[in-house]
């Protein structure tokens, strides 16, 4: 996957990927509100399109199936001007990914395995789309291979606070943006 040429960002969002406990619904909200831009969690959307729990859906219908209602949520999304947190499993998706590429900058909340074992404590009712045979570390290795390729931007900071972690996320965005972000100039 080649990374995003320097220039405009299409479409003005930035899109938050990284494991379940990364931190993408927090510090998108962080970031959002630094940025004045609009918070989408494709989570929530799965969630009320659906009236049920991530991990409901799991149960009932397997993880398949929610790894395909991600994709369509993500294919289906108008955002503009947004700060996008995916779930997890959405880099499984190759076209749920290159959508994602055209319409906004794809960062990599990046965390050593250790750190995401620490921050997640309900592995059983999270609603972690794998295998049923898979143990989280081999998730974990497969992702974070998918997570690199897709990323335009990765920040790893695991001592860092949420705050840190959006400063730091708009500052490599500068960095890579020379033009056409008016909102990184806020």
């Amino acid at each position: 996957m080649n990374k995003r040429a320097a220039g405009p960002p299409p479409e003005r969002n930035i899109t938050l990927i990284g494991m379940p406990g990364a931190g993408k619904s927090t510090v998108g909200v962080v970031l959002a509100k630094k940025l004045s831009l609009a918070f989408v969690d494709t989570d929530i959307l799965i969630q009320a399109r659906q009236g049920r729990s991530l991990q409901q859906i799991l149960d009932a219908d397997g993880y398949k199936v929610l790894r395909h209602l991600e994709e369509q949520e993500i294919l289906h999304l108008q955002a503009e001007n947004s700060v996008i947190a995916t779930g997890g499993s959405a880099v499984y998706s190759a076209r749920a990914m290159e959508y994602l590429r055209c319409i906004s900058t794809i960062v990599f909340l990046d965390l050593p395995y250790e750190d995401i074992c620490r921050r997640i404590h309900d592995f059983e009712t999270r609603g972690i789309a794998c295998a049923p045979e898979q143990s989280f570390a081999e998730l974990y290795a497969e992702r974070v291979r998918l997570y690199r390729i897709y990323a335009d931007v990765t920040v790893c900071a695991p001592e860092a606070t949420q705050d840190e972690v959006a400063d730091l996320i708009i500052t490599r965005l500068k960095e890579i943006h020379t033009s056409g972000y008016g909102f990184l100039s806020r």
